[in-house]
């Protein structure tokens, strides 16, 4: 006979500091103790991928913690009755448990009910579509055994990306990312893929808040009201999908902002210290005022000795400049973590990024010396103006860079 089904919790959605009395949660599962791993694995209409899933899981798991691991499905009442398929498999493999919901739905929230009767001391999450690639897990494991309190599989570190995604999927992706940056740089600045459903937590750096998601990325509250420190970042490639269909919308990048909104606004994001890093912020002004005299070189040779038209030669002069001050960067203000990213196409990707925030940039300080220029200063200070909107979309290129382009954020990365 099969296990039987978990009841769903009710209440406040908060993990437990210590795991509940396994004989509240199904008589009929062993061990009687807790365990060191529980992975989470939300499921809605996927019955064409569970049984591979908990195949590859299993045989993975089993010979790296046995008897020491639990993994927990938790399915939003799937018309296709993916909970029955997996409550099937429990007979083959006796760690899975599944969970029904019937009055509650939403992947964030079947994450932290799942979370709520789990057994382990590191806690887990795995899409069940199988574009999270199973072998990664043993890796995020490893990193929270060595000590990490969090574990990101991620697709924009070394060894990550993704398969096959539309221009318009890569745009988005990294465009939310971007915006989060600005909205709330405290949760996403922390991880280079802030979107990833694919991690793990200690329950000791997540258990006690009170957790608050909007839509389908647990990830940012779990980093905004967790009390994490060392996080470990491992590089994936993101797969595409074997079966069923893609819940992917609009909506989902929607629902992102807003959650950060969210965050920022209620002021409840775990604090963690960092140091501002002066001497690199030194450097890049030093090569920021170098591509300025790049920049007026090559307008004057342009403009004045060959006679070309001011706005072509200016366009030219300022791309110069651009590319100039990327090697620069890439040479001396960020040298230590371009030696993390070798190859000459992961430095053709780093100088795309970084002309296009450099554009970005250029069009905040239109808006910005137009702001301080009509509604701050008297008209005939332009010129104080322009130095203040300089000096801010220094500020932003800057903080863009570091955290988008070449990362520092105070991760652990693990191979």
């Amino acid at each position: 006979m099969p296990n039987q089904l978990l009841s769903p919790p009710s209440g406040p959605l908060q993990v437990p500091i210590t795991a509940p009395s396994i004989a509240d949660i199904n008589p009929s599962f062993g061990p009687k103790r807790p365990l060191k791993f529980s992975l989470v694995i939300p499921t809605y209409n996927e019955r064409g991928n569970v049984t591979q899933l908990i195949a590859q899981l299993t045989a993975l798991l089993d010979g790296f913690i046995p008897a020491e691991y639990e993994l927990i499905l938790v399915d939003d009442d799937s018309a296709d009755r993916t909970w029955q398929v997996a409550q099937d498999l429990t007979d083959r493999y006796p760690q899975l448990q599944v969970m029904r919901r019937q009055k509650e739905h939403g992947l964030s929230s079947a994450v932290i009910r799942g979370w709520q009767v789990a057994q382990g001391e590191i806690l887990g999450v795995i899409d069940a579509d199988l574009q999270h690639p199973p072998e990664v897990l043993l890796k995020l494991l490893q990193a929270t055994l060595n000590g990490a309190d969090l574990a990101v599989a991620s697709r924009h570190v070394e060894g990550g990306g993704v398969s096959d995604w539309s221009v318009v999927r890569r745009f988005l992706s990294r465009g939310a990312q971007v915006l989060g940056l600005v909205v709330c740089p405290a949760v996403v600045g922390r991880v280079s893929d802030p979107m990833s459903g694919y991690f793990m937590v200690r329950r000791s750096a997540i258990a006690g808040p009170l957790l608050n998601p909007l839509g389908y990325k647990i990830l940012l509250e779990v980093i905004g009201r967790g009390s994490i420190k060392e996080i470990a970042e491992i590089g994936y490639v993101f797969q595409e999908r074997v079966s069923g269909a893609s819940k992917v919308t609009w909506k989902q990048y929607i629902d992102y902002l807003g959650h950060l909104a969210r965050l920022r606004s209620q002021g409840k994001i775990t604090k963690v210290r960092q140091d501002f890093p002066t001497s690199r912020l030194i450097r890049y002004g030093l090569v920021g005022l170098s591509g300025l005299f790049v920049d007026m070189a090559i307008l004057y040779l342009l403009s004045t000795q060959l006679g070309w038209g001011l706005t072509r030669s200016k366009i030219i002069a300022a791309e110069i400049a651009i590319v100039s001050n990327f090697f620069w960067h890439d040479a001396w203000t960020f040298a230590d973590l371009s030696q993390r990213q070798k190859g000459w196409s992961a430095r053709f990707k780093r100088l795309l990024k970084f002309n296009t925030i450099c554009l970005i940039g250029l069009g905040l300080g239109v808006v910005l010396l137009n702001f301080f220029y009509n509604l701050v200063f008297q008209q005939n200070q332009r010129y104080v103006a322009n130095l203040i909107a300089i000096g801010l979309v220094a500020v932003w290129n800057f903080q863009i860079n570091l955290k988008l382009n070449w990362r520092t954020a105070a991760v652990l990365r693990r191979k």
